[in-house]
């Protein structure tokens, strides 16, 4: 079972800090955030499947304070790939095969990454403080 929780634990922690990391990069001016997409998205799925995974063994049957905590953090981090994916997934696809203002699809998925890091950056605060509520 320890075996299990610390893989669970890895699957979750280090998909989620390139996640979150690479959100923070590509939110600042200049740098393009359309070649990060897909492997944001795939890490946020690992990570959040993980960290799923880990709720069902280490928090079931409570809600406490820490769940409290974990439950925001959890929220918000869903709603930022919702809003990675919906608004910067059309985006990097337009311009991946050359359809509509590139310019117009890169402020999109800049604008993803901006909302996205503000999620995350909620999420980390949350997943930081949680033992400690």
């Amino acid at each position: 079972m320890q075996t299990a929780l610390a893989i669970a634990i890895s699957l979750h922690l280090i998909p989620g800090i390139f996640w979150a990391g690479s959100n923070f990069t590509a939110a600042r001016p200049g740098i393009p955030g359309e070649r990060l997409f897909f492997p944001q998205m795939g890490a946020a799925l690992v990570s959040i499947l993980a960290g799923m995974y880990l709720w069902s063994k280490l928090h079931e049957g409570s809600f406490g304070s820490m769940e409290k905590a974990l439950t925001i953090g959890a929220g918000t981090a869903i709603l930022a790939f919702v809003v990675q994916l919906l608004l910067a997934g059309p985006a990097v696809i337009a311009i991946r095969k050359g359809r509509g203002d590139p310019s117009a699809a890169a402020a999109r998925v800049k604008l993803a990454n901006r909302l996205a890091s503000a999620l995350l950056l909620v999420t980390v605060v949350c997943m930081g403080v949680a033992r400690y509520t």
